[in-house]
């Protein structure tokens, strides 16, 4: 169930949000129930300089959990780049969740500037995984840019819609092959996760589809097994689909037939 990214090694395909819980204590449960060991932190969204003051960094195992900073709320390419290295420079990581937003109310990523700040932040020597739209066209570039993963939306972040769009991911799937492929926003329950990974995506990042459940703690275990079922469905290669009825017990070969 191993999911390599740059060359590091994480045992669960599952990748975890921090925002939007009802407390930092439900936060760091449903983190373990998940199973999850990527934990993505907005940077400027937290509490990074005053230690007198709680952060939600006081509540993430860091003994278990890796931190992926990301750049939420940025858009332009510039900002997002700010962010990134402001992430570093506290010493959270060299690795970045890439984010650049091209509409507020969407939160549809700029794909120019996404671009643009992936070129910037590679060359910088970051680790950078781009939050992208489900376009094949778009993730090459960013793959010839130098990003260490693609992550396209199912669906707008946030919504909870599940994959809307599964050609466009199978067709991802079966032409992206040299970087992992992660899908990010959109999912809603367990098997919109577990789809996403029938799929052949490589790995699912989720937030609000646990935060937002009335019983957050159960939901992260319901996606950790969506996932690692998903995963297994995957590799298992299913039956072939077929118009009419194949009996399950045939009859051929049967004694006095």
């Amino acid at each position: 169930m191993s999911l390599v990214i740059a060359g590091r090694t994480f045992r669960s395909r599952l990748l975890i949000g921090t925002g939007k819980y009802r407390s930092f204590q439900e936060m760091a449960r449903c983190h373990a129930a998940s199973g999850a060991e990527v934990v993505t932190v907005a940077v400027r969204r937290v509490n990074l300089t005053d230690r007198t003051k709680e952060s939600l960094l006081d509540f993430i195992d860091r003994d278990h959990m890796f931190i992926l900073p990301n750049t939420a709320g940025c858009y332009t390419a510039d900002d997002a780049i700010r962010t990134a290295r402001l992430g570093r420079e506290v010493g959270l990581s060299n690795w970045v969740k890439l984010e650049v937003i091209g509409d507020e109310r969407t939160l549809f990523p700029d794909n120019a500037g996404l671009l643009e700040a992936t070129r910037v932040l590679v060359k910088e020597g970051f680790v950078v995984l781009p939050y992208t739209n489900d376009d094949l066209v778009n993730a090459r570039r960013l793959i010839d840019a130098g990003a260490a993963a693609v992550m396209p939306l199912a669906a707008p972040i946030g919504s909870g819609l599940g994959i809307q769009n599964t050609t466009n991911l199978r067709i991802l799937r079966e032409m992206i092959t040299e970087v992992p492929l992660i899908v990010d926003a959109g999912v809603g329950t367990a098997s919109d996760a577990a789809l996403a990974m029938e799929l052949g995506a490589d790995g699912v990042l989720m937030n609000t589809a646990i935060a937002a459940a009335e019983d957050a703690e159960k939901m992260a275990l319901a996606m950790k097994l969506g996932i690692e079922a998903g995963r297994l469905a995957f590799e298992s290669g299913r039956m072939e689909k077929k118009l009419y009825a194949s009996a399950s017990s045939p009859l051929a070969g049967v004694i006095g037939r």
